[in-house]
């Protein structure tokens, strides 16, 4: 089926159908053995980020912490 025929058809589904097919697609992407390919100053962006972590110096935030702070700043 090529592209356009998916989206034809896929614009016929009714909203749930939708989400549904959505998550089927996400929960597809994430069991494969697939890996997102990463520019190379990403790989380096990530190894400093995890060498910062592990060393300790890098500050932590709790997701509690965060989702405060957001709450609090877009009330």
């Amino acid at each position: 089926m090529l592209p356009k025929e998916i989206l034809q058809a896929v614009k016929k589904l009714d909203l749930s159908e939708k989400l549904l097919l959505v998550e089927d697609i996400w929960d597809n992407i994430a069991t494969s053995n697939a890996t997102i390919p990463l520019h190379e100053w990403q790989k380096h962006e990530l190894e400093r980020r995890y060498k910062e972590y592990k060393s300790g110096t890098m500050a932590i935030h709790d997701w509690q912490g965060v989702h405060d702070e957001l709450r609090d700043k877009y009330k």
